[in-house]
């Protein structure tokens, strides 16, 4: 058996890397016949039999729909300091799914060149919560080449997926990260581009210092991923749990309830506002649209 990862589908054809190698494979009958888009997908591990057929396909930490990939380290989120302006709940969505897929986020934000050193200061207060809840914020500048480097550091040997709306520099950033003017496609992509199979799925491309990135930054969406319940929404805010003191109510939402401690750090700004507000929001939409239909909330 060889193992590699699935880095590229193509119409039934899966293609594996073992590091050092590209295999075209097909699934084998018993797993094909699972008839479901996602028994073998970008991004799993995967093991191969000596005339290419994919036979077994390891357990996988996670995966998301949009792009259908596996097995991802980090969601980059990016947004750009002027030109178009931050989107606060957009982020915080993008947080919010990363989470919620087990996904490690990092919010870059682009342009920076485009602030004076006020306008630097008030958005690096603005955005202070991140550290709250121990997400990493890199301010970069694609055009100054500025700090990009770090962020090459953290997602160096990882597979990475970049999100956020456009315009804000993705793929300038990649551009750099891969020390190249133009993002690379991978051998297998450019062998697609002469017309043996036309459509196609994303695919990883490696790094030139290891590790993958996503070339179809489709974690943008501003959908709310599918929690079924208030306890499951508040797993995914980190900033509210804590080791000492509990909501008067046991079943407590954090909205109206008297003797919430939830609002009460936000109203001593031990939990920042932007995130509660959020949260109410978030709240408040699920519980309209699908809670109330299950009375799971």
């Amino acid at each position: 058996m060889i193992k590699g990862r699935v880095i590229n589908k193509i119409q039934g054809f899966y293609y594996v890397s073992d590091g050092t190698q590209e295999y075209e494979c097909r699934l084998r009958g018993v797993l094909k016949r699972k008839d479901k888009k996602d028994n073998c997908v970008v991004g799993d591990y995967v093991e191969i039999s000596e005339d290419n057929f994919i036979m077994n396909i390891a357990e996988r930490k996670n995966i998301i729909n949009r792009p259908l990939v596996a097995n991802i380290d980090y969601l980059v989120i990016q947004f750009a300091a002027k030109d178009p302006e931050i989107e606060l709940d957009r982020l915080n969505n993008l947080i919010l799914n990363s989470i919620y897929h087990k996904i490690s986020p990092i919010v870059v934000i682009n342009k920076i060149d485009l602030l004076s050193e006020d306008e630097k200061k008030e958005l690096s207060e603005k955005l202070s919560y991140l550290k709250d809840i121990d997400i990493p914020l890199f301010f970069v500048s694609t055009f100054k080449n500025e700090n990009v480097d770090k962020v090459k550091e953290i997602i160096t040997g990882k597979t990475t997926a970049f999100g956020g709306p456009s315009g804000v520099g993705k793929s300038s950033i990649l551009n750099i990260i891969q020390n190249k003017k133009e993002l690379t496609v991978g051998e297998t992509s450019k062998r697609l581009k002469a017309g043996k199979h036309t459509t196609r799925d994303s695919n990883l491309i490696p790094l030139t210092e290891g590790g993958y990135v996503i070339d179809t930054p489709g974690f943008s969406s501003l959908e709310l991923p599918p929690i079924e319940n208030v306890e499951e929404l508040v797993s995914l805010f980190k900033e509210f749990t804590f080791e000492e003191g509990y909501c008067k109510f046991l079943d407590c939402h954090h909205i109206n309830e008297p003797g919430c401690v939830i609002k009460e750090k936000v109203q001593q700004g031990k939990i920042s506002k932007i995130r509660y507000d959020f949260y109410k929001k978030v709240y408040e939409k699920l519980k309209n649209e699908r809670w109330n239909r299950y009375e799971k909330y």
